[in-house]
This record gives C-alpha cells, structure tokens and sequence, in this order.
C-alpha cells in the first residue's frame, strides 16, 4: 500500500479527529504540516483549490473532508471497526451532527478574547488580522453569539453525558464509533481553550471518556515536507475508478463538473468526472506541480454541477 499522507496542522479540530483515527487503527503516516490560512499553493495544487483541512493523500489520489478520509481508512484496516454493523447508521448520523452543529457550536463558544492565544499562540495584531480575514471568507454566516453558543453547548454536554450512563465506555456502547471520533475532536478544542474549558466540569462521565478516547495516540507519525508530497502525486498514477455508477444529476462519467461543499469555504474544484457512486464522487485534473491526480469528495455536504 502506498504510504499514507496527512496535510494538517497542530491545533485543526477535523485533523485531531483523523490523528486519533490513525492510533486507534495502529497505522503509520506521514505528516506534512500546511497553513492555517490561506494561501495554501502546494496545497491547493494538489486539491485544485478545495482549501479545508485536513485532506488524505494516498499517491495520486486526493481525499477531500474527514468524513470520507475516515471510509477510506476503513476500507485500507477494517478492524477495528469505525462503523460497528449493529450501530452503523447511529454512529454516521451522530458524526455528522457532531461535525456541524456540535463543532459550530463550540467555534462560538471557544473564541472569546480570553482563549485565543491558547487556540492560535501568541500572534501580532497583523496574523490576528489575517486569520480573521480568512475565517470569514471561509464561511458566509454569522458565528453564534458566545451567550447562545454557551446554552446550547451546556445543554449538547448534557446529553452527551447522558448517553455514557450504565458504565458504557463509548457513546454507542462497548465499542468506540466514527461517533466517538466526530464529538471527541469537538471536545479536545474546548479542552484547548484552557480559560474556558471549566465548562466539562459538569460531565465527569464525558471527560472520563474523552481521557480514553485520547489514549488511542495518533498512531506512528513521520515528517514529511510538502514538496515531497507533491514529487509523490507527480510520480505516481491515480488507482483505478471502477465502481458502479450512481447518477441522479444527468451527468455521465467523464464530463466536466465542479464540485464544491454546501456549506461553508464554497471553492470548486473542476476536473473530469471519473467516479460517482452512491456515497463519493471524484473528478481527474492536472496540475503542473502536482501532475494528474484525482480529487475525491463525499455526495454528503458536497455539491456537484456541470462545468
């Protein structure tokens, strides 16, 4: 198998979600570190533009949002199980929440002035700026008012405590989830912002379980600079796309699309459409840096349109 690589950076929520999926599965990758913000060239040159962090890089064959990473981890080592066949649908549709409406309800809650330093380091008023700036391009609707996020996160812990009662170790039960995965990363970024992280203390049950969550490690980690990430992608040829084709937009395979996310950091990618199945979509494209690579997407949060 070709090695795994993984362009993220320290203090990205989604891309803690993915390390700790690497030590739960026991595997090695590389780590190529990337900018917070924009701009993100040998990046972007492998992605076509799609910006948001992380993203998976196996050869030539790009992997775009944690949702479809975590599948694709999956498919490589299937034990352990990320999605248990007894709770399968239950841990898919509790990540999902997680990963938008608890995750935007923390990003409201955690930055406040006192926490900032603690989530992004010391910066000048100038990186303060920039970050600002380019946080707010990413996403087009108001953040939530620290007082809603505040009562809607209290009552979120609640019930997240709640499903840990009886002695259960993980949210669904004996075993760990993609749920577990998707609230925990949530939940470490409140842990970062030390000053306000005092807000667990009333779900003991949930920072007992979020301890045993992080024991899993980030697996076997090695450096790798992005440069040779992208000698990797030019070197190397896209694995085969041969799936059964699920159409519901009229759009035979190989046309040219443009897919973007539906929600928030809205830039398309434009390619040749090479896979649409029931669960992913990916388009081919070429990049005088990264070579011809093929650039996968999730149909969930996703949206795809002629070129």
């Amino acid at each position: 198998m070709a090695d795994l690589i993984f362009h993220h950076y320290q203090n990205s929520p989604f891309s803690e979600k993915i390390r700790l999926v690497f030590g739960y599965k026991r595997l090695a990758w590389k780590s190529v570190f990337i900018p917070p913000v924009m701009p993100k060239p040998n990046l972007t040159a492998l992605t076509g533009g799609y910006r948001r962090t992380p993203v998976l890089q196996i050869g030539a064959d790009i992997y775009c949002d944690t949702a479809l990473i975590a599948d694709v981890l999956e498919r490589i080592v299937p034990e352990p199980a990320l999605y248990p066949a007894e709770v399968e649908g239950q841990a898919r549709i509790l990540a999902q929440w997680a990963d938008d409406t608890l995750f935007w309800t923390v990003i409201g809650y955690v930055f406040q002035p006192v926490a900032i330093p603690c989530l992004l380091g010391p910066l000048t008023p100038e990186q303060m700026q920039a970050f600002g700036a380019d946080r707010a391009a990413m996403r087009k609707a108001p953040r939530m008012t620290v007082a809603e996020a505040t009562g809607n996160l209290k009552a979120y812990l609640h019930r997240l405590e709640n499903m840990l009662t009886g002695g259960k170790p993980f949210l669904l039960g004996a075993q760990a989830s993609i749920a577990d995965f998707s609230v925990y990363h949530c939940l470490w970024f409140v842990q970062l912002a030390q000053p306000l992280a005092g807000i667990l203390d009333d779900a003991p049950r949930l920072k007992e379980w979020s301890a045993r969550m992080a024991a899993f490690g980030h697996g076997q980690p090695e450096k790798l600079r992005d440069s040779d990430a992208l000698d990797i992608a030019r070197n190397a040829e896209p694995a085969s796309a041969d799936a059964p084709v699920v159409d519901t937009h009229g759009i035979a395979i190989g046309e040219q699309v443009s897919i973007m996310p539906t929600d928030y950091a809205l830039d398309p990618v434009q390619g040749e459409l090479v896979l649409s199945t029931a669960t992913e979509w990916a388009v081919r494209r070429s990049d005088p840096q990264a070579g011809t690579v093929v650039v996968h997407f999730p149909r969930v949060g996703f949206q795809m349109k002629k070129s």
